[in-house]
């Protein structure tokens, strides 16, 4: 796993009997990630390394500054060493077409964002809502996959979090055909950035918009995430935990279907329940 994990001593205390046990644990990594725009700076994110250019070109996505692949020239890595002269790889720099213009409040946005924020360094709540340039199917009466297949994707999508299986401490993302084929799957301490490389690989094999696709997610389904699943054209979200309000409310007027609670046999589907045979 290389730099996605990072073992440390802990103490283990069982107040069973007492026992105090030190020991080695494995923790997901996060380092910090500084994205350029050429050569300025745009924006610090936490993350677990590893997909970096998937999750810049995804979060580039997300912020509504580029569509087309032809959009995104070149990513690279910028030199930069820890203390002991070893490269980090934690600066990408992003190259993009001359004409991709900054709306001002992205141009505002010199922020590190946590890994637990995806849109904490919006320079409004205006900012908040971005519009996509993929139009979501408004046909949300036609059947686009069946229950008993959103009901496996959480299994499916556990068989394969290998760093979660390690460390326990991440969030995982995986988007899926409508018959359940798992196309793409990513994980990351940050469930957005999770997304947001699931997003960036997808845009970097050159088959947005996902109008065909499913989002599973590990979590829970918050607005941040329902935006990033709409800016990518996918009409269905699906979370082994609760939404929010605000992701209810985005998910119904961009005409996404928002699943919530999918586990075993049930789970409440909370907008467009027609997508769902």
């Amino acid at each position: 796993m290389g730099r996605l994990i990072q073992r440390v001593k802990a103490t283990k205390i069982d107040i069973t009997d007492g026992r105090r046990v030190v020991r080695e644990e494995a923790l997901a990594a996060e380092e910090p990630l500084e994205i350029r725009l050429g050569h300025e700076s745009f924006t610090v994110t936490m993350r677990t390394p590893g997909d970096d250019f998937d999750l810049v070109a995804g979060f580039l996505i997300s912020e509504g500054l580029i569509f087309e692949p032809e959009q995104l020239i070149s990513l690279r890595f910028c030199a930069g060493e820890d203390e002991n002269g070893v490269q980090t790889f934690n600066v990408v720099e992003a190259q993009l077409r001359p004409d991709v213009a900054l709306p001002l409040e992205v141009a505002r946005r010199h922020v590190t964002t946590t890994s637990a924020c995806g849109i904490c360094g919006t320079a409004s709540i205006d900012g908040v809502v971005k519009s996509s340039h993929f139009g979501i199917c408004r046909d949300v009466n036609a059947p686009l996959t069946q229950a008993s297949v959103l009901a496996g994707l959480p299994d499916t999508l556990r068989e394969q979090q290998k760093l979660f299986e390690k460390t326990g401490g991440v969030h995982a993302a995986g988007l899926f055909s409508p018959e359940g084929e798992l196309l793409i799957v990513r994980e990351d301490v940050g469930r957005h950035n999770a997304v947001d490389k699931v997003v960036g690989a997808a845009f970097r094999e050159r088959t947005l918009p996902l109008s065909r696709s499913i989002l599973q997610v590990s979590g829970r389904a918050s607005f941040e995430l329902v935006q990033k699943a709409a800016m990518a054209g996918v009409p269905m979200l699906a979370a082994v935990s609760a939404p929010s309000s605000l992701a209810v409310e985005l998910a119904r007027s961009s005409g996404l279907t928002l699943v919530g609670f999918s586990r075993g046999s049930t789970m409440n589907v909370y907008t467009h329940p027609g997508r769902v045979g």
